[in-house]
């Protein structure tokens, strides 16, 4: 192993038992589960012991790495001051940890204008971009969250939506049970998280539907599923923030007014970084980022009161 891929597993190791779990490390850290599953396996092959226990209650360290653990969390503190002091030499760049949804789908179609606007600003998004992932705390993350974690930015509808011959599918069904039988997508969130909602708990406050909300396909993420829907694949409960161009375009549609929505639980919540003040391009970012996110607002709740 190298240096750098050294840093990376011990960052890793570092940040799963912090959390308890390889995913919510790779939501800290901005890669997948498997990578941080890769990078401690590496350094458990490279060491030739395990250093993670995995029980019920999560991760917890092996005896063999209880004895070093103290060193590593005064290690990993000391290495986030050293990314702070030297992030002033490095003010063009923005490294972001987004809820990947809301990135891909929301974020990334609007950051192309932003960019435009300001060429010499360079961007690493959960691990990739114009520059490699680094070492270190993010510039800024943005995750579906507690609105007391930072500042909130808005808060999404969710609302069925599917491909245009699928309404001419419906049109021809059941009458009073329009969705019955129709195939239904799902997000794997939506089946593991009650914060957010899906198929049951929409069916179960608007009805059009007696039986298996919760059956169907389940995707990891609104970006492969969105596929299957202009496919005419299926139905699909989405955040209305994350297909307003699929909806203007035309490739999807919603077979119900937007008033038969959902709240979304949480809001997309934006945090930043201590030292993030002081970095105008950062500043400029954000300041960009609270005008799309006031845009969105507006976006939605005209949606749904013209419904």
């Amino acid at each position: 192993m190298t240096a750098a891929s050294h840093l990376k597993s011990l960052q890793a190791l570092e940040m799963a038992i912090r959390v308890g779990s390889l995913t919510g490390a790779a939501d800290r850290l901005g890669i997948t589960p498997a990578a941080v599953g890769q990078r401690v396996r590496a350094l458990e092959e490279y060491l030739g012991r395990d250093l993670l226990l995995r029980g019920r209650s999560g991760l917890s360290p092996t005896a063999d790495l209880q004895h070093a653990l103290a060193d590593l969390k005064v290690a990993f503190a000391a290495l986030d001051r050293v990314t702070e002091n030297l992030d002033f030499q490095r003010v063009s760049e923005i490294h972001i940890v987004a809820d990947p949804d809301w990135s891909e789908l929301w974020l990334l179609p609007r950051l192309a204008a932003f960019r435009a606007e300001n060429p010499n600003i360079l961007f690493c998004i959960n691990g990739a971009g114009d520059v490699p992932l680094r070492l270190g705390a993010p510039d800024c993350r943005i995750e579906y969250t507690d609105p007391g974690r930072g500042e909130e930015l808005f808060r999404d509808r969710l609302l069925p939506v599917t491909g245009p011959d699928n309404l001419r599918r419906m049109a021809d069904w059941d009458s009073q049970m329009p969705l019955e039988g129709m195939p239904f997508l799902h997000l794997e969130a939506q089946r593991d998280d009650l914060r957010r909602p899906g198929w049951p708990q929409w069916v179960e406050k608007f009805g059009n539907r007696r039986d298996g909300p919760g059956r169907g396909v389940h995707y990891r993420h609104a970006r492969l599923a969105l596929e299957a829907v202009r496919q005419n694949v299926g139905f699909l409960i989405c955040g209305l923030s994350l297909v307003e161009d699929d909806l203007a375009q035309g490739r999807i549609v919603l077979p119900y007014a937007a008033q038969q929505s959902l709240a979304a639980p949480l809001p997309y919540v934006l945090t930043v970084t201590a030292h993030g003040a002081l970095r105008p391009q950062l500043q400029r970012f954000i300041d960009w980022l609270r005008g799309e996110a006031r845009l969105t607002r507006h976006s939605i709740l005209r949606a749904t009161e013209e419904s």
